[in-house]
């Protein structure tokens, strides 16, 4: 058994007889009154995120997780495909179970979190960061850069991302895959 002192982003936790991610936490200590902790928990079986407050102190079951390199092959209606880089063994994911998926492209290394007890696959994790190619987005207007003014922009792998107006067709961009963000403009 794990205490609060333990938490941290990325913690995996069995919480109402379901397992949980820990996206977020917040120590708070008021004024007034015992402290607590304040986080936001990601289902790992519905990809539902709801909000908790844990009592400072308070005991929670941390759940032994292992995470192992997979390589996306490809995608399918409902899920997606990828191998083991180590052992070539296929597995299957629905898109619930894949975070940033919209950013993946074929033959990238993703990591798998798997429960380390039953060897069940839970969450995706694709790269903090991934750098795509613009396939379309409208030419920028010249002049037109006096403030941080986006237009909306397509990558590679079919996503939408707004981008700054000096960004053409054909340039590599750097994107924060859990924001779904533009980072910035990647020199080839």
């Amino acid at each position: 058994m794990a205490s609060t002192s333990d938490i941290k982003n990325g913690l995996c936790i069995k919480h109402n007889h379901d397992l949980f991610k820990i996206i977020e936490f917040l120590h708070v200590k008021p004024g007034k009154g015992p402290a607590f902790v304040r986080t936001k928990l990601r289902s790992l079986t519905s990809g539902k995120v709801l909000e908790n407050t844990f009592p400072s102190g308070a005991k929670i079951e941390a759940v032994r997780v292992e995470t192992r390199k997979y390589q996306y092959l490809y995608a399918e209606d409902t899920g997606f495909h990828f191998m083991n880089t180590d052992t070539f063994e296929q597995i299957y994911l629905e898109k619930t179970m894949v975070g940033g998926y919209e950013f993946m492209k074929e033959g990238e290394i993703v990591e798998v979190v798997f429960d380390a007890d039953e060897e069940n696959p839970l969450t995706c994790d694709v790269p903090s960061s991934v750098v795509l190619e613009i396939t379309y987005t409208e030419p920028g207007e010249k002049g037109n850069t006096a403030t941080n003014a986006t237009k909306p922009a397509t990558v590679e792998t079919g996503a939408n991302v707004n981008v700054p107006l000096f960004i053409n067709e054909g340039d590599k961009i750097k994107i924060d895959t859990v924001k779904g963000a533009y980072q910035e403009r990647v020199k080839s």
